[in-house]
């Protein structure tokens, strides 16, 4: 059974290496093409609205959500669409992307302006043609997360500022630099639904961005900034919603099961720019870091942009062995820097050879240090034994449907072994043979 164990007061210490903290976001020059993948969020991929040589300006639909779970893809450039190609991911598979050439004007498209809201199916209207995803990882659909089936039973907005990832700074940039916008998508959201309460959880050492809140908010005693413990993963949903509110979400269950939604403060503030500008979601801030970097840095990149735009912006000082979209902890390790930017990447980690090596793997020492971490109270050992057997009742009696792939598992491991991998597999195996979904 799932311990009754504080969920926040497991994890792991991993090193900050918050290097970029006090770094200002610097916007990079236009690229010789994006590369815009249909296929950018949780759900149905986004289906081509325009095809080789349409003209586009910034802000043009070119990609419809595929269903109700997707999401619209616009264009950051004016240029010319030169083609719908086949983009393939580092999980395989394959999937459309509109490939536009910039013609340097960056003309913004006559669709471009404020919406009108007036009540609720509005709101989510407008969220709809945002083209708003959740912009710290995950990149589930906002208009869907802000549609449960029950808006009448949240009573609490829980804003996620955490960002507990080593190297990582994007969000803390987004609270200095944008209080304004980070208030105004709070509002909006507590106003439409209704919500009566907002708590935006901020680890403690992000001192600055507490204080900006704190002063943002004084007037507002409905808006409390609760700051988190320094120790990873403090950002996990369901960790910060126990943090935050004393709430624990049920095995398969969702956050509005307790009455919560979480936002990212970065797709808080991105609602609260549209609302006020109209410009749906085009870019996106990077933290580009990693002892391969020449001059890391916090940029704001056209989503789309191929990754070696961006690296050859801040430069090299080693010849990149890994290249990480993301954070260390939770990442995607590229095949390849002309990969684009996608709306849900933060992070841009490159690094050398020295950086990227892997330790040997020795035999498990049965030190439990695994199942001590562990931010949902599992037991990586057990169930690693259970998989190799291939006991999916087991699997399923372990609850391993609760691991969140944070990889605290591996980070803790004396013998390096590959724990967080095994639990995906194990997940996985689950999953595919009739287990809890």
């Amino acid at each position: 059974m799932l311990k009754k164990l504080s969920r926040a007061a497991l994890g792991a210490a991993v090193p900050h290496e918050k290097g970029t903290a006090h770094m200002a976001t610097v916007q990079i020059p236009l690229p010789d093409k994006i590369v815009l993948c249909m296929q950018q969020h949780i759900g149905a991929p986004a289906v081509p609205v325009v095809k080789k040589g349409d003209h586009v300006d910034v802000g043009t639909l070119v990609g419809k959500a595929g269903g109700f779970v997707s999401a619209d893809i616009h264009s950051g450039v004016s240029g010319t669409v030169t083609g719908i190609e086949t983009v393939r991911y580092v999980t395989g598979r394959n999937v459309q992307a509109v490939v536009i050439q910039p013609d340097g004007q960056q003309t913004l498209d006559a669709s471009v302006k404020p919406p009108v809201v007036e009540d609720y199916a509005g709101f989510i209207k407008a969220v709809q043609n945002c083209g708003l995803v959740g912009l710290g990882g995950a990149g589930f659909p906002t208009a869907v997360k802000l549609s449960p089936k029950d808006v009448s039973a949240i009573d609490t907005l829980v804003i996620n500022g955490a960002e507990c990832e080593p190297y990582l700074t994007a969000d803390n940039r987004e609270f200095l630099e944008c209080a304004d916008t980070v208030a105004e998508g709070i509002r909006a959201v507590m106003k439409y639904l209704e919500i009566p309460r907002c708590l935006i959880g901020i680890e403690r050492n992000k001192p600055e961005a507490m204080d900006r809140m704190f002063t943002v908010f004084q007037s507002e005693p409905n808006v409390t900034v609760v700051p988190l413990p320094s120790r990873y993963p403090q950002g996990a949903e369901k960790v910060l919603i126990e943090k935050t509110t004393g709430r624990e979400v049920p095995r398969g269950g969702l956050p509005s099961d307790v009455g919560v939604i979480v936002m990212n403060v970065t797709t808080v503030s991105t609602l609260g720019k549209y609302l006020r500008t109209g410009m749906p979601l085009v870019t996106k801030r990077l933290t580009v870091e990693g002892d391969a970097v020449a001059k890391p840095a916090n940029v704001e990149a056209i989503i789309g942009t191929p990754l070696r735009h961006i690296l050859d912006f801040c430069g090299t000082k080693a010849e990149p062995a890994k290249v990480v979209t993301g954070g260390p902890m939770m990442g995607t390790a590229q095949l390849s820097l002309d990969f684009p930017v996608l709306k849900q990447n933060n992070g841009l980690l490159v690094l050398s050879e020295k950086a990227a090596h892997l330790p040997a793997v020795q035999p498990c020492i049965r030190c439990g240090r695994c199942i001590s971490a562990c931010p949902m109270g599992l037991s990586p050992v057990e169930i690693a034994g259970a998989y190799n057997r291939g006991d999916v009742e087991a699997l399923d009696a372990m609850m391993v449907d609760l691991c969140m792939a944070c990889g605290t598992c591996s980070f803790v491991c004396p013998a390096k072994r590959p724990v967080a991998q095994t639990m995906a597999l194990a997940k996985d195996t689950l999953k595919r043979k009739g287990g809890k979904k």
